[in-house]
């Protein structure tokens, strides 16, 4: 790898030893980078004389594109002693780049410029709003399009040896899962509190995250965190885990609290909500993680059990002004959401449970938004996870195999078919440091070869991305009452079989028909079909009955 060595101690600081400024040494660690990757550029300080440095010294960097742009980033201490400093910078452009750095320590700044170049890359980069068609996401790098298909492993950074953190990875690649939500603060006694008690404490994996240096880690509710220094060792975890989600093409959707509400997780209460202890952690997060183009941000789990909606509302907000590159981000809540029209929201996230986000619920949220004249993509982000028996959710209190795989599978096409997406997780109750001790699921995302959730959505994910779904719209009007329909009429149609008889209004096309068994991903070719309406089985010399959910496939020849 190659450096560019930049040496300041005497050229910069020799002037100001009196004033209690170190000598510092900078490098530039490529002189090459391909777009949508990042470049690093590291400060030495053999000696540190800041007595904190992560409040006492202000790094920063104004990098000026190819075409003249300019971006301000700001930098973070990767050294509890403070001995070294980072920059990091995505460049999303081709062409040379100039930088010039700003080391502020003690009132006086000392400058320092150098360039490096950007080369074209197959790099997906991070994932957006799509302008042509705001209700869905696409990749910056190559416009291709992003089917957010997501889990839940709120403490995927509990697993101590972090071989297993990459095998969660892995496995989760394998079956076009290509979103995770990962808390970087969470504290819990075991998973009671959710009523999954099979996963606790272990050898193996903890409940007690870390961000700040702690005078008592494994203290469940008073750790003693000292919110102005931050305990680097956590936050380098945190980075090994997106740099290998990154290299398998998972987002990973990085949640600031969970559950606030809960233990000693929240530092700041409401007393001290938004200070600049507060934002420093926002900020400290921002400064180390947003160079990495797989990254979104969630402002925090389950913000109105601890915090209110103006500082949700300003946090956001915060968030927005602080990433110099606007990854995609919002906010988890309940069933409502009451940022449709906040600028820093780019798609919204509810948590709505079972029945109660069939497709017509997940309709009305589209319709909602649409109310507001600025589409965005609708998400729930929780409805209940599969084998995971609560006593809260839609109605009355579900019992097994209420939330059997299956059942969750069938709410996920729904939700799908209303043009919206969905973030599920596997059962948990194989254990973790109890029972077979082989699972986890969605609270730290271990799995076994026994959990079929995902063998589901990955039926699903190749379903959907075999068409151009992003350009089809729900279509109740052209299907017969009970099952649904997405459409780009004329072109291609998806159903959604919830009724033992189809009956489709189409044109006078020809269409190449296709039949998909949700469960098995068993497909069978229907040949042509011709409109102008489409009736199953009653069409077809050949057909399967339609004995439960399936999927039908049109395509026009």
């Amino acid at each position: 790898m190659k450096h560019t060595i930049l040496w300041l101690s005497l050229l910069l600081f020799g002037s100001l030893q009196g004033q209690n400024l170190p000598t510092i040494r900078v490098s530039q660690v490529r002189t090459i980078v391909e777009a949508h990757d990042f470049q690093e550029i590291r400060v030495n300080v053999p000696v540190p004389t800041a007595k904190n440095p992560f409040t006492d010294v202000n790094l920063s960097a104004v990098f000026t594109a190819p075409n003249g742009e300019k971006i301000n980033v700001k930098g973070f201490c990767d050294d509890q002693a403070g001995k070294l400093f980072i920059i990091r910078f995505m460049p999303r452009q081709t062409g040379l780049y100039a930088w010039t750095l700003s080391w502020e320590q003690n009132g006086k700044t000392q400058k320092v410029s150098d360039k490096f170049s950007s080369i074209g890359s197959k790099r997906k980069g991070m994932v957006q709003i799509d302008p042509a068609y705001p209700w869905h996401f696409m990749w910056e790098g190559t416009k291709e399009h992003y089917f957010y298909n997501g889990t839940t492993c709120y403490w995927l950074l509990g697993w101590k040896d972090e071989s297993m953190i990459r095998g969660v990875i892995d496995r989760y690649a394998k079956t076009h899962i290509n979103r995770m939500r990962v808390s970087m603060n969470a504290r819990q006694n075991d998973g009671s509190r959710w009523s999954e008690p099979m996963v606790k404490e272990s050898a193996k994996f903890t409940f007690m995250l870390n961000p700040w240096i702690a005078a008592r880690p494994l203290d469940l509710d008073d750790p003693g965190f000292d919110v102005t220094r931050f305990n680097v060792a956590h936050w380098q975890k945190i980075e090994r885990m997106v740099a290998h989600a990154r290299s398998k093409n998972i987002v990973v959707s990085l949640i600031f609290y969970v559950d606030g509400l809960d233990h000693g997780c929240d530092p700041f209460k409401k007393a001290k909500m938004g200070n600049e202890d507060e934002k420093r952690y926002y900020r400290y997060a921002i400064s180390r993680l947003a160079a990495y183009s797989n990254v979104m941000w969630d402002v925090t789990n389950e913000y109105h059990l601890f915090r209110s909606e103006e500082w949700a509302d300003k946090m956001g907000q915060f968030i927005r002004d602080e990433d110099p590159y606007d990854h995609a981000m919002s906010i988890h809540g309940h069933g409502d959401f009451p940022f449709r029209k906040a600028n820093w929201v780019d798609f919204t996230m509810f948590q709505n449970w079972d029945e109660c986000a069939d497709y017509k619920k997940m309709l009305s949220y589209r319709e909602e938004q649409a109310a507001t004249g600025t589409p965005k993509p609708q998400v729930n982000e929780e409805y209940g996870y599969e084998g995971h028996y609560p006593a809260w959710g839609c109605g009355t209190t579900k019992v097994a195999p209420g939330r059997a795989a299956e059942n969750r599978i069938h709410l996920a096409w729904q939700m799908y078919m209303a043009g919206c997406y969905q973030t599920t997780g596997e059962r948990a109750n194989d254990g973790t440091g109890a029972g077979k001790d082989t699972g986890g699921g969605w609270i730290n995302g271990r799995g076994n070869a026994d959990m079929i959730l995902f063998k589901y959505h990955d039926i699903l994910y190749e379903t959907f991305t075999s068409l151009e779904w992003w350009k089809m719209n729900p279509a109740g009007h052209l299907i017969n009452e009970g099952n649904l329909c997405l459409a780009e009429p004329g072109k291609q149609y998806l159903i959604y079989t919830m009724k033992p008889q189809v009956i489709l209004q189409l044109d006078d096309q020809a269409y190449q028909g296709e039949l998909i068994n949700p469960r098995s991903g068993e497909k069978w070719d229907l040949g042509e079909v011709k409109g102008p309406v489409f009736t199953y089985p009653s069409d077809l010399k050949k057909f399967y009955p339609l004995d439960g959910n399936w999927a039908i496939r049109l395509v026009r020849k």
